[in-house]
């Protein structure tokens, strides 16, 4: 009996996709599982144990990194997140420039470490000594753009109509944007500042750039580590930040596209 020909395709794809997925997440599965190895050894399973993340615990170094890294963290999100919604609703609503789009967007496209030597130069030439607050405000600059692509795709969903309505029936243009606007947009926004969020705490190469010898962050510290010798406490260092970095990513990407549904059946 002949094979049929879509049958044949779909497997080959079905096992170059296995392939794939495979390569790229194989190896963070074989790291999540080392940080639970009892031997520390990368070569043999010597039982299951968490002891690595109770040395992770009492490595008073990381803890402080850690520390430096969320409140960079948070205010990053903070400033990108209201930048960036601004940014957001400017482009959307009153300028429409491709030329724009384009300039805007650059620091998204551009290679970390091209932005990371620019931000550098700008600080040394405008005399600003380096610290938590420069490693903000370099963060702010490519978070925001993130935050503000987020924003623009809910708003293109958005039905216009609602604020003018709002508006015939006697409400101002503020009272139009803080009780129509933003509770529908609200979703978007929040997603965008989950994502800045997670992109600051993750991003290693601008931060090792900017910010000194003293401000730290949680990434630079375990690079720091990594260079003497991977250890199974760097392993859980990893796995902690993978789930941390997941769950913020999964928890965006479920409001965005939940915001999107509600979007189309309310114009449907």
């Amino acid at each position: 009996m002949r094979r049929k020909p879509g049958r044949t395709r779909d497997r080959i794809l079905g096992a170059g996709s296995l392939l794939v997925y495979g390569f790229l997440y194989l190896p963070i599965v074989v790291l999540v599982v080392l940080s639970f190895n009892r031997s520390g050894s990368p070569t043999y399973w010597g039982g299951f144990s968490t002891e690595w993340y109770g040395e992770l615990l009492k490595s008073q170094d990381l803890i402080d990194s850690l520390k430096n890294t969320l409140v960079v963290g948070l205010f990053v999100t903070a400033i990108s997140t209201i930048l960036g919604t601004l940014l957001a609703l400017g482009l959307e609503r009153t300028v429409r420039s491709s030329i724009l789009d384009s300039v805007l967007f650059l620091p998204a496209v551009v290679p970390d470490i091209v932005l990371a030597i620019g931000l550098l130069s700008f600080f040394t030439l405008v005399g600003v000594s380096l610290g938590l607050h420069t490693v903000i405000a370099a963060h702010v600059v490519f978070d925001m753009i993130f935050v503000s692509a987020i924003v623009r795709t809910r708003l293109g969903y958005f039905d216009r109509s609602i604020e003018e309505a709002a508006q015939d029936l006697g409400a101002t243009r503020s009272a139009t944007f803080f009780r129509v606007t933003l509770p529908l947009i609200a979703p978007g926004i929040v997603a965008g500042a989950l994502v800045a969020f997670t992109l600051s705490f993750d991003e290693f190469i601008i931060a090792f750039f900017t910010s000194g010898a003293t401000a730290l962050t949680f990434p630079i510290r375990v690079y720091s580590r990594i260079r003497f010798g991977l250890t199974p406490v760097i392993n859980a260092v990893a796995t902690v930040l993978l789930a941390v970095s997941f769950t913020l990513i999964l928890i965006a990407v479920r409001l965005n596209g939940r915001a999107a549904r509600r979007a189309i059946e309310h114009t449907g």
